[in-house]
């Protein structure tokens, strides 16, 4: 009597690469050379599995995120890649705090605006949390009460 390897289920969360490049354009309707194009400029970096890509929940929310800027907004690709460098996905969106703050698929590709060493990944990192925590505070007197300057 042969005995079965036991198969570990494991959930699928949002991060998981679970869409070949045919389904994930399917959900979005588009070409898949649309998401191949994405891929090449550096909006979307999809799993890959030998020579195949997958695709995340994650992912797709990115790319209608990244659809709507085009289509809706009316920015080229250049100017996404451009405007990612500055400030987070959904300070480019204008993602409501609802929709943003549940959301697993943020993007936050921004250079730190605080001065850092530069070549220092732990004085980046630093950097990168004080901004994140800058505009958080921004956000909150945004949305919340208003802040008065002297």
């Amino acid at each position: 009597m042969r005995t079965r390897k036991k198969v570990e289920i494991q959930p699928i969360t949002p991060t998981t690469p679970v869409y070949s490049i045919g389904v994930a354009a399917q959900i979005l309707n588009v070409h898949p050379r649309t998401l191949r194009i994405y891929e090449d400029e550096g909006l979307i970096k999809p799993s890959r599995k030998g020579n195949r890509r997958y695709f995340s929940q994650n992912d797709i929310t990115w790319i209608g995120c990244i659809r709507n800027m085009i289509h809706e907004e009316g920015i080229s690709i250049p100017g996404i890649k451009k405007l990612l460098r500055f400030a987070p996905c959904w300070e480019l969106t204008d993602c409501p705090r609802e929709v943003c703050e549940p959301c697993t698929a943020k993007v936050d590709r921004a250079v730190p605006r605080t001065l850092r060493v530069a070549g220092n990944p732990e004085a980046e990192k630093k950097a990168k949390e004080k901004d994140i925590a800058l505009r958080q505070d921004r956000q909150n007197g945004l949305s919340g009460k208003k802040t008065t300057s002297s």
